[in-house]
């Protein structure tokens, strides 16, 4: 058996990855299956039915909720047995997160529990901590908050003012500050707090009780969306937290709350696929039962191209995110084979996987962000009635685009992540940069055309990357260190890397099916890569003119357009047949069952 090959963060745009070095959905075992089904009934059979009334700020029946979801076991997914917890790896934390992810508004209280509300303690407490806390937290008899934002520290999160003061007899350090936007804040019992120490250059974290004096949780804010799920302000006026609760050393806070922030990235990720295939799912049901002009509107061709496109992005972006919690299991793996323990391998294996994190959380942000958006057009006037679950769907989706660092702060953590790595000389990127310059003052090597199905969309992707090196070794050497300052460059560049990724992640994964299943079994998903490279063809294009456009002129300028022309080149794709096909599939299921 092949040895697998395991890349770093980022290397995808200078390696190959082969289609056997990937994990994809189809090939969850039982186990994990029946994890996810017991998210499913959950979901389904005790949250939504109750949504109508979570949404009015019900308090009471929100940690009634989240104490019911603890009973079965859903709040420990990721918590080690030892600390009552049920133990299992990171991929299947993120079928666990895709299923919660069709419960609404509650999805946002339950991911952030598990997430950003346990997670810190876990990874970063001591033995004292971990065993202190973790039961209770897995079991529902704690739940958990966040208190990172403050009001003029948003982005910028350790610019915060909250200030901790050791107490003169060192017993306990004293905090004051105000945080907002914390989800859970009305409900939690135990609070994740960041705030600095004195003058401290970094912030430091705190393991906060709500019963201690001076912590106040404000009103629940009304906001557009996730309505159901408890979001306030949070007061700290001299609260006494005994210095045994910092969590991890002094300083260390800005470190801890950047990690978390990637693991809340990917979790987000997966929570969005879960909505995705959520809505398709109503949607379609309603497309078949309504009625106009004598017929189904499911049966109306613009409603199918609408339906097939809604698959094509949820696909994708099931494709990425997989790929990319595997990854991290890999690294998770291999550091724990080195001799590091789980919790710090965790943090390492997710902060090796940065970059590919913040492309899954804008990717599938935007996705669902689509689907919804054409689920309240496919329902039409009713998608507009509150009565609809799109409707619902509609307003939760928007806040993904700002949770988790907005979407436009991670395009530049893509970009900027990926330079530092190669300053660092973690990988060559200069190389081949070169290598792509040097190839635009040559001969087009347009060599010999390959009927194989695959070897012509990795050719693709091959230029894909070329473009992407091209674009961005011209603009670092025209820039040098005020490249970061060329925000438009950057995410012209980050969106040509996200487009990529996920186009590779989605041929990897039909390769690797009809490698499982076998060619007749794959025309549909070879439909929906078809579309999707040929789209991502013009996404690329478009950002990589955009850019050369910004920056080159004379006959560089000219140069690289002809480069990007090249690069972007796509054999041409019966879009509107490939689109129907799917939704064909989709109508006589009546459920995305792809």
């Amino acid at each position: 058996m092949a040895t697998k090959q395991i890349l770093k963060g980022g290397e995808f745009l200078i390696k190959e990855t082969q289609a056997q070095d990937i994990f994809i959905p189809e090939e969850f075992n039982e186990e994990q299956r029946l994890m996810a089904q017991s998210c499913r009934e959950f979901t389904e059979t005790v949250v939504n039915p109750q949504m109508d009334q979570l949404e009015k700020h019900d308090r009471a029946l929100l940690t009634k909720l989240m104490k019911q979801a603890g009973e079965l076991g859903l709040l420990g997914i990721s918590v080690p047995e030892e600390y009552e917890g049920f133990g299992q790896n990171f991929v299947t934390s993120m079928l666990t997160t895709e299923e919660m992810g069709k419960g609404y508004s509650f999805a946002v209280a339950f991911s952030a529990h598990t997430g950003i509300g346990t997670l810190p303690i876990l990874y970063y407490g001591n033995e004292e901590q971990k065993s202190k806390y973790l039961p209770k937290l897995a079991s529902g008899e704690l739940i958990g908050a966040y208190c990172l934002t403050e009001a003029d520290a948003g982005s910028d999160a350790n610019s915060g003012k909250a200030r901790a003061k050791l107490s003169a007899d060192g017993t306990h350090y004293v905090l004051n500050g105000v945080k907002i936007w914390i989800t859970n804040g009305g409900v939690a019992d135990l609070f994740i707090v960041f705030a600095k120490i004195d003058d401290d250059k970094n912030l430091s974290a705190f393991i906060v009780e709500a019963a201690y004096d001076g912590v106040t949780a404000g009103p629940d804010e009304e906001k557009m969306g996730i309505k159901g799920s408890s979001t306030v302000q949070v007061y700290l006026e001299n609260v006494k937290v005994p210095v045994e609760n910092m969590l991890g050393e002094r300083d260390g806070g800005f470190k801890i709350a950047l990690n978390i922030l990637n693991l809340g990235r990917i979790k987000l990720s997966g929570a969005t696929v879960g909505a995705c295939k959520s809505t398709i799912d109503v949607t379609v049901k309603y497309a078949n039962e309504r009625k106009q002009f004598g017929k189904a509107i499911s049966s109306f061709p613009a409603l199918k191209s609408k339906m097939g496109e809604m698959i094509i992005r949820t696909f994708a972006s099931e494709s990425l995110t997989y790929r990319a919690s595997q990854n991290i299991e890999d690294a998770i793996k291999s550091y724990m084979d080195e001799g590091m323990d789980k919790g710090l391998a965790t943090v390492e294996g997710m902060r090796q996987f940065a970059i590919e994190a913040s492309i899954a959380k804008i990717f599938g942000s935007e996705a669902l962000d689509f689907v919804v958006d054409e689920g309240v057009q496919i329902y039409g006037g009713m998608g507009y009635s509150a009565e609809t679950p799109v409707e619902r769907a509609y307003r939760d989706s928007r806040i993904n685009r700002i949770f988790e660092g907005t979407n436009e702060i991670n395009r530049m953590v893509i970009v900027g992540e990926l330079m530092k790595r190669a300053m660092k000389g973690e990988f060559d990127l200069l190389t081949p940069a070169k290598e792509v310059a040097k190839e635009l003052m040559g001969i087009p090597d347009f060599g010999s055309l390959s009927s194989d199905y695959y070897e012509i969309k990795k050719k693709a992707l091959v230029n894909f990357k070329k473009a992407i090196l091209m674009v961005s070794g011209a603009a670092v050497q025209k820039y040098m260190q005020n490249f970061a300052d060329e925000q438009e460059i950057l995410i012209n560049v980050a969106d040509m890397l996200m487009h990529t990724y996920a186009a590779e992640s989605s041929m990897l994964r039909v390769e690797k099916l009809e490698q499982m299943n076998g060619k007749d079994k794959v025309s549909l998903y070879k439909d929906m890569l078809d579309v999707f490279m040929y789209d991502t063809a013009f996404k690329i294009n478009k950002c990589g003119v955009d850019a050369v456009n910004s920056f080159a002129d004379s006959d560089e300028h000219q140069a690289m357009l002809m480069g990007m022309k090249r690069f972007t080149k796509m054999p041409a794709v019966n879009v509107k047949e490939a689109r129907r096909r799917l939704a064909d599939k989709l109508i006589e299921d009546n459920a995305y069952k792809f």
